[in-house]
């Protein structure tokens, strides 16, 4: 079985809509392309690092649309390495409606989709699911994922959709590596999924 890994940017208050342009997902959201000032060199590596072994892509409609029009015409340039990843694996597309699949290698999951998302762990040895909340939501619900790799950055926005917005569930993670800072404040964490609940305890000292 293969492994599932969430690609997630967010503010510290874990705002995770728009972070790459004004018109990424402007309902009402005021402060679309929030990330782009605080992009650097080391963020940009941890990404591209993050992305290397992926056989797959999971993908919310929204971010596949977005994806669809703007990755097949980036070979070649600045960001080749991801461009020529992205059009080369397959695309999975959780939607209830009917997505635009001419993007090469673009398949639509069926309607039950903890299910499908199963069978796309089965067939793939790395697969990644690149911002898409709502489907984010799910995965998160079912924990049908394996990592988290979350990138905080040293904003706060007060409104939007967050990272663990209506999907998280009693759940217990581990740090895989050590916290890598950027220049600009950009903070990368890298969790693992493990299994059970969050346990609790006491902190009343003895004899109180």
């Amino acid at each position: 079985m293969g492994q599932i890994h969430l690609e997630l940017f967010a503010t510290l208050d874990l705002v995770g809509q728009g972070p790459g342009g004004p018109d990424e997902d402007p309902v009402g959201f005021a402060f679309g392309g929030w990330q782009a000032p605080l992009l650097d060199e080391r963020t940009g590596t941890q990404v591209q690092a993050s992305y290397e072994g992926t056989d797959a892509l999971l993908l919310g409609r929204r971010t596949h649309e977005m994806f669809s029009t703007y990755w097949p015409h980036q070979e070649g340039g600045p960001d080749d390495d991801i461009a020529t990843l992205f059009n080369r694996v397959p695309k999975y597309v959780a939607s209830r409606g009917r997505p635009d699949l001419s993007w090469s290698g673009s398949v639509q999951l069926g309607a039950d989709l903890p299910t499908a998302v199963r069978e796309v762990r089965e067939r793939h040895e790395r697969v990644k699911v690149v911002g898409s909340l709502n489907l984010v939501q799910t995965l998160l619900r079912e924990k049908l994922f394996d990592e988290l790799h979350l990138w905080l950055h040293p904003l706060v926005l007060g409104t939007g959709k967050k990272v663990f917005d209506g999907g998280a569930v009693p759940s217990v993670l581990a740090l895989l590596a050590p916290p890598d800072a950027g220049p600009r404040g950009t903070v990368f964490l890298r969790y693992g999924l493990l299994e059970g609940v969050p346990a609790t305890g006491d902190m009343t000292p003895p004899g109180d």
